[in-house]
């Protein structure tokens, strides 16, 4: 359920008006509800009640320190995709034990802080990554727990830049390929075989592929077994999507069903890598409308937020929900809601009825994912600002970036 919702006319973040907020801290502003991620977390939790399992956020989603940290007070593990995620779990009171390290190109200081931080596990996506984890622990003195990541090629009926379980697409190895890599990490001395993962997209609103690759999993499980290979836990990486516009997400008690079911009375652990699931619906971007403009017969409402702010439109299509944040007199009308920036793709969202006048201010619902985490300078554009809000409590976990922020790296060449 979603925390934010309208009250005596107006919208609001918990017990907090989204106008006071604006009032107190600008726009544009991103505003996150810690009841709805606590709700979603502990529905997650809850689901896998009756079965050994780990939730490893995706902290690609929204990688905050305040949203981390809160995470973590929860017990919750992080999967992470570089080495400046993992130095954000640990800078905000994350396990390092409940780490698991995914992505296609790690590093060699990525892997070097992984190990000597003690990560849970590095799911591999090649045979060279098993050579260079295996040779970096050697020099390190340490054994690496390794999962090998299987391109299941199931399609996860979703947007093509978010489908990741295709044999075109760059990530994970096929299941011929991953019965070479165990059989060659078997023979090193510094890596230990602990599982087997898989992550087929995200923004899934079905479960049939999702259970269809776990079957596939269990069959090549059950091949490494008869070659003497045993597995501690499989990892369904995440993926599950959530409600933007008319879709009708998973419901989390039957995809944990499915899921028992198929594995049967195998005491194999779960692995999970929720993060939209867990933050997606729990923020909004706040904004205010600038001007009302018309050129021949489409209207534009142009905001202070911007694609450097939220790119999912521009850059997936996506549909986000746009509301003015109070009841407004003004004539209803079609608009395309758009920024500031000199893009033409440029928009939150288009040929949207609303109610607006300038001066208003709009919420873009379902912003916590995949919003301020992938927000840029673009324009020479200050970052937004983010809040959590507790009850009646905001507290800025993130100040509005200023122009000297945005300069504090650069330099004229003679003046330094």
């Amino acid at each position: 359920m979603s925390e934010f919702q309208f009250l005596d006319g107006q919208l609001h973040a918990e017990d907090v008006p989204a106008s006071k907020i604006a009032e107190e801290y600008g726009t544009p502003t991103f505003i996150y509800s810690k009841a709805a991620i606590v709700t979603a977390y502990e529905n997650f939790q809850a689901a896998f009640s009756e079965h050994d399992h780990q939730i490893c956020y995706a902290v690609k989603a929204n990688s905050n320190l305040g949203i981390l940290s809160l995470l973590a007070s929860m017990g919750s593990g992080f999967d992470i995709v570089s080495g400046g995620e993992l130095k954000r779990v640990i800078e905000a009171g994350g396990d390092a034990e409940k780490v698991v390290f995914s992505g296609a190109g790690k590093l060699a200081w990525e892997i070097e802080l992984a190990l000597e931080q003690g990560i849970s596990c590095f799911n591999l996506e090649s045979d060279s990554e098993l050579n260079l984890v295996n040779k970096i622990a050697l020099k390190l003195g340490k054994v690496a727990a390794i999962s090998v990541r299987v391109n299941p090629d199931v399609d996860a009926k979703t947007h093509p830049y978010t489908a990741t379980g295709l044999k075109e697409n760059k990530f994970g190895v096929s299941s011929r390929d991953a019965v070479t890599i165990y059989q060659r990490a078997q023979q090193l001395p510094n890596v230990e075989i602990k599982g087997i993962d898989c992550h087929i997209g995200s923004q899934i609103t079905e479960i049939s592929p999702l259970v269809d690759s776990l079957v596939l999993l269990l069959e090549l499980v059950d091949e490494l077994e008869a070659i003497g290979i045993s597995l501690s836990h499989i990892d369904l990486g995440g993926g599950i999507g959530i409600k933007y516009q008319d879709e009708e997400p998973i419901d989390i008690d039957l995809y944990a069903s499915a899921i028992q079911q198929t594995l049967g009375n195998r005491s194999l652990k779960l692995f999970f890598e929720p993060g939209r699931y867990i933050i997606g619906n729990a923020g909004i971007l706040l904004s205010r409308i600038v001007t009302i403009k018309q050129n021949e017969n489409k209207k534009f409402a142009v905001v202070d937020a911007a694609m450097n702010d939220l790119i999912r439109p521009a850059l997936y299509q996506s549909w986000q929900r746009i509301e003015n944040i109070k009841q407004s007199s003004a004539p209803r009308d079609s608009y395309d809601v758009v920024g500031p920036i000199c893009e033409s793709a440029d928009f939150l969202g288009k040929n949207r009825e609303l109610s607006l006048c300038e001066g208003d201010l709009i919420a873009v619902f379902s912003s916590g994912a995949y919003g301020f985490a992938m927000s840029s300078n673009y324009n020479s554009r200050n970052r937004a600002a983010e809040l959590l809000v507790s009850g009646k409590s905001i507290h800025c976990i993130r100040q509005r970036e200023s122009f000297a922020d945005q300069i504090r790296l650069e330099s004229i060449p003679g003046n330094d």
